[in-house]
């Protein structure tokens, strides 16, 4: 694609992710629930060193289920810690399994999928900026979901955080009204 949005650069990591993956709805619960935890990973750093260590955090935190992170102990958290491959951080790697606790617990009561699409109404929400510098941080749609989270017991999950969320999963499409992908994704879409 020629005319992508800007933020991705020139970087073949960071095009191919904006080409494929970013503004796409996601519908599958553990794959959400995977995309939240490297989000909270990211806050501090910059997308594309998530996007770098993507590979290594799979494999560390065995491919992102929920039911194995869930059972993680001490000694668990301390063997990630070693792994130089993901971002070393104890309070989030904590949080990654808190996480899958509460992960579990929505997806049995309601649907983690169903759960968070319900902050957009079920479907995703078009937005048609022409420019970066009209792209919010957060919404009152991802501050609604960051405050819901924050109850039920998640942390690194603050508004911004969410909104990034929900502009990768497709809650939100944010592509630039030029970037070809913003027309691919503003077919209609709902929860399936």
């Amino acid at each position: 694609m020629s005319a992508h949005c800007t933020w991705c650069g020139t970087d073949p990591l960071y095009v191919a992710y904006h080409d494929e993956e970013w503004g796409v709805p996601e519908y599958e619960s553990r794959a959400l629930w995977e995309k939240l935890v490297l989000d909270g990973f990211q806050a501090g750093l910059s997308w594309i060193t998530i996007l770098r260590k993507r590979d290594a955090f799979r494999e560390e935190f065995d491919d992102f289920d929920p039911e194995k992170i869930a059972l993680w102990d001490a000694a668990r958290i301390e063997k990630a810690l070693q792994n130089p491959g993901i971002v070393r951080h104890r309070g989030k790697i904590v949080a990654t399994v808190k996480g899958a606790q509460l992960f579990l617990d929505i997806e049995k009561e309601e649907g983690f999928a169903n759960w968070l699409w319900s902050f957009v109404g079920g479907k995703p929400i078009q937005n048609n900026f022409s420019t970066m510098s009209q792209v919010p941080t957060a919404t009152p749609e991802s501050t609604a979901m960051s405050k819901a989270l924050k109850k039920r017991g998640f942390n690194f999950c603050g508004p911004v955080i969410v909104y990034a969320f929900m502009q990768a999963t497709g809650m939100v499409n944010d592509h630039m009204t030029g970037c070809p992908r913003h027309a691919d994704l503003s077919r209609p879409s709902t929860v399936g």
